[in-house]
């Protein structure tokens, strides 16, 4: 990289970066979203039980949350190339265990096996701050949003693929049909790793440092208590981090469950999958004009309608019996848009409330909350859905995302609420 002209030059590795994430975001999208379609019905033809379908799905938002602290140190210390790299190799990894788990029917090898692929979902989560390290400030939303459309692709084709074609190559390959979601998994898992190490470079988060001066690089990195410390003590921090976490909680605790709610309504597996694709669909495709929209609206608009949106979906999702498929395909399209809503928003905004020398390791805590908010709505699903019903859920998913219009209008109501004058007592002279 010259110095002649360093405004060109970090528009270009932006660029280059921007490719680079697109083209391994979207592989591994496509395995991440595959394994999740997959894992449920899996795990309930091995167990008969919809809890224990539920708790092996649970298991990739698990594994996320359990990667991304670890993943954000790593990059903070070595940058988001190696970070990156071994992220999509952890999910390689997990792939192959649960390929095997489906092949010899093992429900315990296939929970440790998802594990491994949710590390590649926490990976898929970093690589958006990526996008975003050389990003301009007013195209930061953008940049993020771009890199978000990009992972449809992958992801919006990954449970179509999964349980049609590499199902059917998994078949005549003697195996069973739900082994082809992690077939798929092994082999754009170990294509992303060995793509974006060799291709990102240089790594966008340490140019970003240099970037800063001198005095910046050498900082020292936020600890562990001190991460977590910095994102609840900012106020911007605290709404980005509650956008993210309540948008994953109620997209994770719907989305887990229907395919359970669809096959008992005796619905064709692809059918299923089409619904979760257009579920994808409305995460992602949407992403750069609503890249664009945080980039220009207030943060708090842009929190309120994701509550909002969030809101109208888990209520039509309630109100559709197992047999009809209508409402659910509307409902969650209407979840996937409020979630990146959500993501997007709060994703930019973390970034900026915080230097390059801090960003990691904050966000890496960021997505731990939000993550871990996933996993327990993910986990709460299934039991809420056995002692209850699909429809209850949905319901009260919908009534939680009423709480991101609240914390989007809180710092409006606190700016605009009447100062009481002062109390005549007080204010008139002693005699």
């Amino acid at each position: 990289m010259t110095t002649t002209n360093p405004e060109t030059d970090v528009a270009a590795v932006q660029r280059h970066t921007t490719r680079v994430l697109m083209a391994t975001v979207g592989a591994a999208g496509m395995g991440m979203a595959g394994g999740y379609s997959g894992t449920s019905l899996a795990a309930q033809d091995m167990t008969n039980s919809d809890g224990w379908a539920t708790f092996a799905a649970t298991m990739i938002s698990v594994g996320g949350a359990i990667a991304t602290v670890p993943l954000a140190r790593y990059m903070a210390n070595h940058g988001r190339r190696p970070g990156l790299a071994w992220g999509w190799t952890f999910a390689f990894a997990g792939a192959v265990l649960a390929f095997f788990a489906v092949v010899i029917e093992f429900y315990p090898l296939l929970v440790i096996g998802v594990l491994g692929i949710g590390v590649g979902n926490g990976t898929n989560l970093a690589a958006r701050y990526t996008a975003a390290d050389l990003a301009l400030p007013e195209r930061r939303a953008r940049a993020i949003g771009i890199l978000v459309w990009a992972a449809s692709i992958g992801s919006v084709l990954g449970p179509t693929v999964a349980l049609g074609p590499t199902g059917w190559v998994a078949e005549q390959m003697g195996l069973a049909e739900l082994a082809g979601p992690y077939l798929l998994g092994m082999v754009v898992f170990s294509g992303a790793a060995v793509f974006v190490h060799l291709n990102l470079r240089p790594d966008p988060l340490l140019l970003a440092r240099e970037l800063e001066g001198e005095e910046a690089r050498l900082a020292k990195r936020p600890s562990l208590v001190e991460s977590f410390s910095k994102l609840f003590r900012h106020r911007p921090a605290a709404l980005a981090v509650a956008a993210m976490a309540v948008g994953q909680a109620v997209m994770a605790a719907v989305m887990t469950v229907t395919p359970l709610h669809m096959n008992d309504g005796a619905h064709e597996k692809q059918i299923i999958g089409l619904v979760i694709s257009l579920h994808i669909v409305g995460m992602y495709f949407f992403a750069p004009l609503v890249g664009w929209l945080v980039d220009r609206l207030p943060a708090n608009v842009m929190v309120a309608a994701a509550g909002i949106t969030l809101f109208f979906g888990g209520e039509v999702a309630s109100h559709t019996d197992p047999e009809d498929s209508l409402g659910v395909f509307v409902g969650l399209f209407l979840v996937g848009l409020g979630w990146s809503f959500a993501m997007i928003s709060g994703s930019a905004l973390l970034t900026s409330a915080f230097p390059a020398h801090e960003r990691a390791s904050v966000q890496g805590a960021a997505d731990f909350t939000m993550v871990a908010a996933g996993a327990l709505a993910s986990l709460a699903s299934g039991v809420i859905v056995e002692l209850f019903s699909f429809h209850a859920l949905s319901h009260w998913a919908a009534i939680v995302s009423l709480s991101l219009v609240a914390a989007a209008l809180y710092p409006v109501v606190i700016r605009t609420k009447p100062t009481p004058a002062p109390s005549p007592l007080r204010s008139s002279p002693r005699r």
